[in-house]
């Protein structure tokens, strides 16, 4: 069954438009969700909208919108008066220009649409702004209004369609600079690098999503499913992390562990760690630490006293 359309109107092209839907082009609705609950009556909770200062319900024809201009003052604007802020927008996706594709920053990214023609009318101006872009080997970029926000849209064509994604605006992206800005410049060696792409060519392949598996999904739904049955759950004990190594140590102790890994059996059953594999925390700076020099000399003291013990044994 077809999905119902999230839009419709029109899309333009100077003086060629038509009528068009956009249809969701992705779905959670697959995805377990939880309701609340009482714990002592198994009864779902509701939530009512109350009046916050005198904490009585109001009924749905009273609840109007606000923007709030200073603290505890608010200016109340209509359904109505939002519909006079009226832009073309608001039932047509206006193209406005073609960009390279490689020009837009992923970051700038939302949201996925499917765009097809609403019924048989256009579907000649349809298939004429769809096959333009593609011969252009560009991106169009236009205007739509959904949800009473006007957003920048990025049309490409997809098969028979199109393939709408909504854009962010500049004042909704954060600069990097204010994360990366402190994360060091560490030296690494030709070895530690060489080590690091030998780990990266055996785990190359190719992007295959039908291969992606939600493993959280499918232990929730084992999860339910053993409560449904009256199972008791075990909570598993939190599995103890591997001491602070030597950041080459933990990079050929990888490449170690990936030859002995078998990749097809490993992607089906999530993340794994290699047979006597521990998780590993690296120092930052790569160099050796208390906890591996120690790790060391206990690992010494333990091979004198194991060889101590044969030499009085062969005796």
């Amino acid at each position: 069954m077809a999905p119902r359309p999230y839009w419709k109107g029109y899309l333009r092209l100077s003086l060629v438009s038509c009528p068009i839907a956009l249809y969701p082009a992705t779905s959670e609705r697959e995805k377990i969700s939880f309701n609340q609950l009482n714990r002592e009556t198994g009864h779902r909770i509701r939530y009512r909208k109350v009046d916050a200062e005198t904490g009585e319900e109001v009924p749905s024809d009273q609840i109007v919108k606000g923007y709030e201009v200073a603290k505890g003052e608010y200016v109340e604007v209509s359904d109505e008066e939002l519909e006079a802020v009226s832009l073309d927008s608001t039932k047509t996706i206006e193209i406005d220009e073609f960009v390279p594709r490689n020009e837009i920053d992923e970051l700038y990214n939302i949201r996925p649409y499917y765009i097809a023609p609403d019924g048989n009318v256009g579907e000649d101006a349809f298939v004429v702004i769809r096959n333009v872009i593609e011969q252009m080997k560009m991106v169009a970029i236009g205007r739509v209004v959904l949800a009473n926000r006007e957003h920048v849209i990025a049309l490409v064509p997809r098969g028979k369609g199109i393939m709408g994604t909504l854009l962010r605006y500049p004042y909704e992206v954060r600069d990097a600079g204010d994360i990366f800005d402190d994360i060091p410049d560490v030296k690494l060696t030709k070895d530690m690098m060489d080590l690091a792409r030998h780990i990266v060519e055996t785990k190359s392949g190719h992007f295959k999503p039908e291969q992606f598996e939600d493993h959280y999904e499918q232990a929730l739904k084992e999860l339910i499913e053993k409560k449904a049955k009256g199972e008791k759950i075990e909570v598993p004990q939190e599995r103890p992390t591997g001491k602070v190594i030597n950041l080459m140590d933990a990079l050929r102790r990888s490449v170690q562990a990936e030859k002995q890994n078998v990749r097809p059996a490993a992607a089906k059953k999530g993340r794994k760690s290699a047979a006597g594999q521990k998780e590993m925390l690296l120092p930052i700076s790569g160099k050796k630490t208390a906890h591996a020099e120690s790790g060391k000399e206990t690992s010494k003291e333990s091979g004198k006293a194991r060889a101590g013990a044969r030499h009085r044994k062969a005796g």
